[in-house]
């Protein structure tokens, strides 16, 4: 068994108004949101594609389908919890989780603080264990038109 698994994660979302814009398990004023199935939670869905990756355990698709009802508006931290669950249960811990949010606005700076914390809090790890940085993309691409948001998320996981 390989003691040390990395896994990435990348999610995006279409932005349309009058939705909530939740981001890191935070909700952040904004007149665009995210549109969805679930809570649209990018950086989170990212998270769990890297965790669920890193253990060889599919994808976020795979274990909670967007054709299920069982997921409509599902808020997106229990989906993250679920997978920190499975990576546990396969036998290894979250050692570090390094995430990157892409959008133009609103600005994320404000927000990161508590996206770590509740990140960290989710999965049973210590908030110094989670990175979250944002960048803009200079008005580049569907990030920088507003019509979107993306994320990638990189984790570390290890065998105790």
């Amino acid at each position: 068994m390989t003691p040390f698994r990395i896994g990435q994660g990348y999610d995006v979302h279409a932005l349309g108004e009058g939705l909530r814009l939740v981001i890191g398990g935070v909700e952040i004023p904004h007149e665009k949101g995210c549109i969805a199935h679930s809570d649209g939670d990018v950086l989170t869905h990212a998270l769990c594609d890297a965790l669920l990756g890193a253990a060889a355990l599919g994808d976020i698709g795979l274990h909670f389908p967007d054709t299920s009802e069982e997921f409509r508006g599902i808020d997106s931290k229990l989906l993250l919890a679920r997978c920190a669950r499975m990576v546990r249960d396969a036998g290894y811990e979250i050692g570090n989780a390094d995430c990157t949010v892409m959008m133009q606005r609103p600005r994320l700076r404000p927000h990161i603080d508590r996206m770590r914390e509740t990140l960290a809090r989710v999965m049973g790890i210590p908030t110094d264990a989670v990175s979250v940085k944002a960048t803009t993309t200079e008005h580049l691409g569907f990030e920088g038109r507003e019509e979107g948001v993306s994320a990638s998320a990189a984790v570390l996981l290890f065998r105790p």
